[in-house]
């Protein structure tokens, strides 16, 4: 958490070049935090604060947006995004929270605000806006689920390992409603995934995917050579998406997928 936080911390110092940029800054980002709902494009979204930590969007039925927040140096919360999908009085859980308390707050949040098991967490990617709660997740006996790939660069930054690894294809069921998870290639991060719920043609893409006006953020771990074709193959495979949620900032459609391929694109 510290080297994402410094990371974050280089990022935002970088482009803020004067004070009335350090205050158009951190205008945007209390926007994002404390009002994410009316950033939203076309939907008509319940914003629920289960706690200081802890924001809830509720988009349809079976979908939630988890929101929490990485505090920067400056006194920035950095919101971050994570999702929720529920069906038959289950749950799959797609990134913990940033914070144990965090985690904490939505595991107890699902339990016993909706009565609803957790069947388990998947990870997006190896980074601890991702996976910072899996040590919650142990304690609580909830399964954490990761490709190999992640597992490999969990386990090589000394961070505990996923019980339920897959190679580069997960589907998982709730009921009658199916999620798939797949690798399409590197972006991000060498290992980042992206998870799919056809049934409401949802896409969670977390960091790889950009939200509307975003800057490239942390490419320490990125390669941005294929950035722009990983997602290219995802907005093929998924040509009729409805809803998609970035990493960090506001949902939206398929222009977040075009934003992000011409942010990255490589000129020849």
């Amino acid at each position: 958490m510290k080297k994402i936080k410094k990371e974050l911390q280089n990022i935002l110092n970088t482009s803020l070049q004067s004070s009335f940029l350090l205050i158009i800054n951190l205008f945007i980002i209390l926007v994002l935090s404390s009002n994410h709902i009316f950033c939203q494009k076309n939907y008509a979204y319940k914003n629920i604060e289960v706690s200081e930590n802890l924001t809830i969007i509720k988009i349809s039925k079976h979908s939630f947006i988890h929101i929490s927040y990485i505090a920067l140096e400056n006194g920035v919360r950095f919101p971050c995004n994570g999702f929720l999908y529920i069906n038959d009085a289950e749950a799959y859980i797609f990134d913990t929270p940033v914070t144990d308390k965090a985690t904490l707050d939505l595991i107890n949040w699902v339990r016993n605000g909706l009565k609803i098991s957790i069947k388990g967490v998947v990870f997006n990617h190896f980074h601890t806006d991702c996976t910072e709660g899996i040590d919650i997740l142990k304690q609580e006996k909830i399964p954490s689920i990761a490709s190999e790939k992640t597992r490999e660069l969990m386990s090589k930054e000394g961070y505990p390992e996923p019980e339920i690894i897959f190679k580069n294809h997960l589907e998982l069921r709730l009921g009658d409603k199916i999620i798939y998870n797949s690798f399409f290639g590197e972006a991000h991060s060498p290992d980042n995934i992206v998870s799919y719920f056809p049934d409401e043609e949802i896409l969670f893409g977390g960091c790889m995917v950009k939200s509307i006006d975003a800057k490239k953020g942390n490419l320490g771990d990125a390669n941005t050579s294929e950035w722009s074709h990983t997602i290219s193959k995802i907005k093929k495979t998924y040509p009729d998406l409805k809803i998609i949620i970035p990493g960090h900032g506001s949902s939206g459609d398929q222009q977040l997928l075009d934003y992000t391929i011409t942010l990255f694109k490589t000129k020849k």
